[in-house]
């Protein structure tokens, strides 16, 4: 799997502000603990955007009206369930991940 950050180098930690914000187009009820939980029209700050096997899951957190305004999850969903209304940040570089990275706690 690979994450992408806009404007960071592989050895850079994630940008810690959302590169897009999106709108979900649909519910999604995660499989476990690394995922969110997603209702239709709700915002979600998309942090990163991952591919592979076949896939594209971005991270993300579902939060108020206002970034910031209340504590958000931090969770996987599927690309497919939204519809990004503002990109924030241009561009993207490839940062490698590990299996480690995925683990539910």
């Amino acid at each position: 799997s690979t994450a992408y950050f806009p404007g960071s180098a592989p050895s850079t930690p994630p940008a810690p502000d959302p590169i897009s914000i999106a709108v979900a187009k649909e519910d999604y009820m995660g499989p476990d603990c690394r995922f969110l939980n997603v209702w239709k029209g709700q915002r979600i700050y998309v942090y990163s955007k991952l591919r592979g096997m076949g896939r594209l899951f971005w991270s993300g957190s579902v939060q108020g009206d206002y970034y910031g305004e209340q504590m958000g999850k931090l969770g996987y969903f599927p690309s497919s369930i939204v519809e990004v209304i503002n990109q924030l940040k241009p561009g993207t570089v490839e940062v490698p991940t590990e299996l480690w990275d995925f683990y539910c706690f």
